[in-house]
């Protein structure tokens, strides 16, 4: 497998690159195999260090600071989590070739849950909703919002509102866009009574790993985990399972009617920015996003 293909303004990173950043940060892991991991993931590069780590390099410029927030909140998070989560064993500098921080990961265990093919969807419902009440149960001190730019207000979603109408405009001929706009419009004006939990708040299928027997085994990618809407952690009932198990999910969790929508609402609104950004530079993205797409408007308003 070749180099992973930037983006414009992305970092270009290959198996070269990576190998030497390895090997001169971490000779203690110099003599283990380095293979690409495709992830169809697009704001990290992944490479499979061993059988028992990975690498993890953003395609972005990262902060300062945020792999070391990253490693905090990880070991923070853990010990509240029914399944396993991503643990940070090493930190790298930036260097002259990648000029930011990186990070080896524990490896984990599993695949992606694919769209057409759950072993158990029964069962991985009940542990997806089993993993969101965990969340909504953590109390820590350090309380973080889980989006920092989405004001803190009684109506979160109307910093969504220009992005998505801008989205559902830019997939005319693509999408059924009278019935978007009429969908998001519905979610817009769904109340909310600004009580907040812990959520995860990007439960896609690319953040999840399952078992052989279609359990869940992991949850990936906790950058934007932290307080908000409880709304934010209904992705998988769009983006994941069947029709006829949305309502098994949403019973486990005790969701409310505007809620629903709400969570109908964020879900459309990622799908359509999604798909009108990476349909002719991501396939797995796109193809999530349209089936996420469907999903909505299939369901009644």
């Amino acid at each position: 497998m070749g180099p992973v293909s930037p983006l414009a303004d992305q970092a270009a990173i290959d198996t070269p690159l990576v190998r030497e950043l390895v090997d001169s940060q971490f000779p203690q892991w110099a003599a283990l195999p380095l293979e690409p991991v495709t992830s169809g993931g697009k704001c990290n590069a992944i490479y499979r260090l061993g059988p028992a780590l990975s690498v993890r390099l953003s395609l972005w410029s990262p902060g300062a600071d945020v792999v070391h927030r990253e490693q905090e909140k990880l070991a923070t998070l853990a010990p509240f989590l029914p399944v396993a989560i991503p643990a940070v064993e090493a930190i790298g500098s930036a260097t002259d070739a990648f000029p930011g921080e990186w990070s080896v990961h524990r490896w984990l265990t599993g695949t992606h849950p694919a769209l057409d093919a759950l072993v158990d969807p029964h069962g991985l419902a009940t542990d997806l909703a089993t993993f969101v009440q965990a969340f909504r149960r953590i109390d820590l001190p350090d309380r973080p919002p889980t989006y920092p730019g989405e004001r803190r207000t009684r109506a979160p979603m109307d910093s969504m509102d220009s992005a998505t109408r801008e989205a559902i405009g830019g997939l005319d001929g693509l999408i059924d866009t009278r019935a978007a706009l009429a969908s998001w419009e519905e979610s817009l004006a769904a109340p909310y009574d600004g009580h907040e939990v812990w959520v995860h708040s990007d439960l896609m299928p690319s953040n999840m790993l399952v078992s052989p027997e279609g359990r869940l085994t992991a949850v990936l990618d906790f950058e934007t985990s932290g307080l908000g809407d409880p709304a934010c952690d209904l992705f998988p009932a769009w983006y994941l399972l069947p029709a006829n198990l949305r309502g098994n999910f949403r019973a486990a969790l005790d969701v409310d009617d505007a809620s629903w929508i709400r969570g109908r609402g964020r879900v459309l609104s990622q799908a359509l920015i999604v798909l009108q950004h990476s349909k002719d530079t991501n396939p797995a993205y796109a193809n999530n996003a349209r089936h996420a797409i469907r999903e909505v408007l299939a369901t009644p308003l």
